[in-house]
Order: structure tokens, then C-alpha cells, then sequence
């Protein structure tokens, strides 16, 4: 172990007043990695999950249902940036339609819950020093939403960003902020203790905390999952869907051979060589959502036994430190999933749910997917698909990848997808006012184009050519 870098690393997260659980869960993170720990999980290690139960089989009533969310919080990671999408503030503040903020549809979706089931039902996010004041100003729109006695939020651990070097913590004068990072989602457990909240939710009565990330508004809290922990004392839960070839890159849960328990495998937990494994859908049939549910007595018990330190299974991320520019110094960010805490819980279970309950913005791909008319935001904030089977598969090219470029070429909305199966934008194109896509669509176009206002477009689509019968207006 290098131990100057650490005395050095601890000693700056002490000066800048890190909570002493977060220091000491650094502390034990650094030994690993000096040490040479990858993390990784070798195939030969598990086997994969099956004889999962499933949402659509619940069935209980309306009022167990609502007794089931009178002891439920709402937990939303929201400490996301959104930097590769060319964002600055937090990614929820980002517009879903004209207007609407991610942040406004969830905070209307628990408002619709509270009012149909007439339960408190508290909403809470994670925030990190970026992303607080932009995103409390939007939740400041709704002044019915604070639940007596419970912050609207709480603050993420930040630790320092190492350099790959020595494991030192990296300097950078230029820009101080990028010297730090947070630990990756798993630190919402301790931050959860550290800022009181968890303490303030079981002595209000609440026995589940429903966890999932701010950018994927299909995570509703759904009172039928509720009523179902709670029927069968289940200490954790996570919500896995079925996958499919666009998800063979997303973490899945399996079973640990060595002691039966519930592990979450992500990609970047993958040994050298074994990527044939993760990716194939056919052995790992599910893939983990990120919507999880969990006991807060039995976090609260795990917590204490632990002394604060929860150890689970590390993630290495290199990095550069100014992750705009790659020809700055090589850093390590020590980050932990909050996913992977399954394996701590004695009973843990996993539930099949609709892809429904996982609709993320990654890319500007799903973003345009989102703002067009495939869906819609209906009486209850719910994000619900008009169109019939798989949603359309966008693909754009570079040209859309930062939100300011996206925007300028979409100016007055996303065209019609309706009736879309999937649109493919090769080029520089500036798409008008009501431009449908029907079928398959590819357009293209060698120098900066546009697609007029109207136009009805079909097949492939060559914007630098004329006539194209593909095109009709």
C-alpha cells in the first residue's frame, strides 16, 4: 500500500469535513485497490438467476395496497451531471416536453400517488453540491411535496480522484472541483445514515425506501411491490426485466456458487476474456433496472454491525481528471453500485417487472425517443407508450451527442415516430416542423441539410440528392 497517498488522501478529505464513516469507507476502498483488487466476477463463480417472480402475478387489493405506500419513502439519485450529454446542471432539470422537467414529471407522479392513495409518501433525492440548488429550485414549484419533519434532500459523500500513477490524490489548480468525485451510487446507504434521514424515516413509521435513479421516469413507486415486501418480509428486493440484445452491456444479477447468495455482476466487473458470457441473453436472461427496495431496519441493523462500513464489492473506474479532456492526468475513481448490497441481505430476492419500469435517458438516442409522440405523459405523470410493440431505435450520429447540438437540430420538437420502427441520422441535419418517419428510416447527408417542414419521410433518405422519391412533402 502506498501509505503517503492515503495519510495524504484522508488528511484532504478530513480538511474538507467528510463525514468520519465516509473517510474510513475510503480508507478500507484504498486498501483494496493498493493491494491490486479488480473487482471483477469470473463466470465460473456464479450461475444464473432464474425462477424469479413476477409483478404481474401479485395480486392485493386497493387498501392493502395503500397501507403497503403509507410505509414507503421515495429515495431518487439525482447527483448525475449528465456531462456526456454536454449538460452542466443536473440531468434531471433537463425538459422531457416543452417545459416539463424530469424533476416536474416526479414530482407530479408522487403528488398523484399521495392524492389516489391519500398517504404521505415522502420524496426524497440524493444530491451532490452540483446538482442541489438547481434541482430544489425546480421541487420549489410544488410547495405541498416536503413531508413534515423530512428534508426535500440529502448530500452524497465526495472522495478524492487518485492518480493512477501512485494512488495519490491528483492536484488540479486549474479546476479544484474535478479534483473530487463521488463513490459511485452504493454511497447512498451511507449518506443515508450520516445525514440523519435514515434515523427520521423509521421514526416515522416507514419501513421501505423505493431507490432508483431521476433520469428514468418509468420507476414509479408502485404500491403492488409495496404490498408484496411487506407481505412476505422481504429485507431487499431489486427489480430485474427481461433482456434483450440493446441491454447485453447492462449488469445482471446471478448466484454466487460459493455461499447461494444474490450477487449484481456490471460490466465493468468482468473478467479479461469473458465478455461472451455477460453479453449472452440466453444464459443471463434478465438485466438489473436500478429500482431497488429496501428494509430500513434491516439497512439500519447492517449499518450498525458494520460500524458504518458496508464493504461492498469495489469498482475501479480510470479516468482522465478532467473527463473533457483526455490528455489529462490518468486518475482512479474508487466507486461502489448501490445494486450490488444484494448479496448482504439474508432473503434478498429479485422481481421480473415490465420493461415499463425502466425507461432511462442515456443518450440523446432516448432522449428523442422521449420528447416524441411514441409517448405521452398522461393524468397520473406516468410516461406511457401510444405506439404498439418495441419502441423506435434511434441512432444519430455525432452531431446530436451534446444536448445544445440535439436541440439546434430539432428546433421545433422531435419528429412523428408513431409509426417508426427505427431512424438512423447520418450527418449534419436541421429537421423541421412536423416531419413524420414512418418504417425504417435512414437519412443521410454529406454536408449540413435540412428536412422541411411536413415531409413524410421513408426508407433511405439521401438529403444531398434531388429528386428522392423516399421523400414526399
Amino acid at each position: 500500500m502506498t501509505a503517503t497517498g492515503l495519510d495524504a488522501a484522508l488528511a484532504k478529505m478530513r480538511s474538507a469535513g467528510v463525514e468520519e464513516t465516509a473517510v474510513r469507507t475510503f480508507a478500507h476502498y484504498y486498501a483494496l485497490l493498493a493491494d491490486g483488487a479488480t473487482g471483477t466476477i469470473p463466470e465460473a463463480s456464479i450461475e444464473p438467476l432464474d425462477q424469479v417472480p413476477e409483478l404481474t402475478g401479485l395480486a392485493y387489493d386497493e387498501d392493502t395496497q395503500a397501507a403497503a405506500l403509507g410505509k414507503v419513502a421515495i429515495v431518487k439519485l439525482n447527483g448525475g451531471l449528465g456531462t456526456g450529454m454536454g449538460l452542466t446542471g443536473p440531468k434531471s432539470a433537463l425538459q422531457v416536453r416543452e417545459g416539463v422537467t424530469f424533476l416536474d414529471v416526479i414530482a407530479r407522479q408522487v403528488l398523484g400517488l399521495r392524492e389516489r392513495f391519500g398517504v404521505a409518501l415522502p420524496l426524497i433525492l440524493m444530491n451532490s453540491f452540483r446538482t442541489r440548488e438547481e434541482s430544489l429550485a425546480i421541487l420549489a414549484n410544488y410547495p405541498d411535496l416536503a413531508v413534515d419533519g423530512l428534508p426535500l434532500d440529502f448530500l452524497q459523500n465526495a472522495e478524492p480522484k487518485l492518480t493512477q500513477a501512485d494512488l495519490s490524490p491528483v492536484d488540479w489548480p486549474s479546476n479544484p472541483d474535478l479534483e473530487w468525485c463521488p463513490p459511485g451510487h452504493g454511497d447512498v446507504y451511507l449518506a443515508l445514515q450520516s445525514s440523519g434521514v435514515l434515523a427520521t424515516l423509521r421514526d416515522k413509521g416507514i419501513r421501505y425506501i423505493f431507490l432508483s435513479n431521476s433520469d428514468n421516469l418509468g420507476a414509479t413507486c408502485d404500491p403492488m411491490i409495496a404490498a408484496w415486501l411487506l407481505d412476505n418480509e422481504v429485507p431487499y428486493a431489486a427489480e430485474v426485466c427481461v433482456r434483450t440484445a440493446s441491454d447485453r452491456k447492462g449488469g445482471h444479477l446471478a448466484r454466487r456458487l460459493a455461499d447461494g447468495r444474490i450477487i449484481l455482476r456490471d460490466s465493468a466487473q468482468v473478467a479479461d476474456g469473458e465478455d461472451r458470457y455477460f453479453q449472452d441473453n440466453e444464459r443471463h436472461t434478465t438485466f438489473h433496472s436500478n429500482n431497488l427496495w429496501i428494509d430500513v431496519e434491516a439497512l439500519a441493523a447492517l449499518l450498525a454491525a458494520r460500524d458504518g462500513v458496508l464493504g461492498l464489492p469495489i469498482i475501479v473506474n480510470r479516468k482522465t481528471v478532467d473527463p473533457s479532456d483526455k490528455a489529462s492526468v490518468a486518475v482512479i475513481q474508487v466507486e461502489t453500485a448501490m445494486g450490488t448490497a444484494i448479496e448482504l441481505f439474508e432473503g434478498a430476492q429479485a422481481l421480473l417487472v415490465p420493461r415499463t419500469r425502466f425507461r432511462p435517458v442515456k443518450t440523446t438516442n432516448d432522449l428523442l425517443v422521449l420528447r416524441s409522440d411514441w409517448f405521452e405523459v398522461d393524468e397520473r405523470a406516468h410516461v406511457v407508450a401510444r405506439g404498439e410493440g418495441d419502441e423506435p431505435l434511434v441512432t444519430l450520429d455525432g452531431h446530436y451527442t451534446l444536448v445544445p447540438d440535439f436541440d439546434a437540430r430539432f428546433p421545433t420538437g422531435a419528429p412523428s415516430l408513431l409509426d417508426c420502427r427505427a431512424l438512423t441520422v447520418t450527418g449534419d441535419v436541421t429537421f423541421g416542423a412536423g416531419v413524420v418517419c414512418q418504417g425504417e428510416v435512414r437519412v443521410v447527408a454529406v454536408r449540413p441539410a435540412a428536412v422541411p417542414d411536413g415531409e413524410v419521410l421513408r426508407g433511405e433518405v439521401h438529403l444531398d440528392d434531388e429528386p428522392d422519391p423516399s421523400r414526399e412533402g
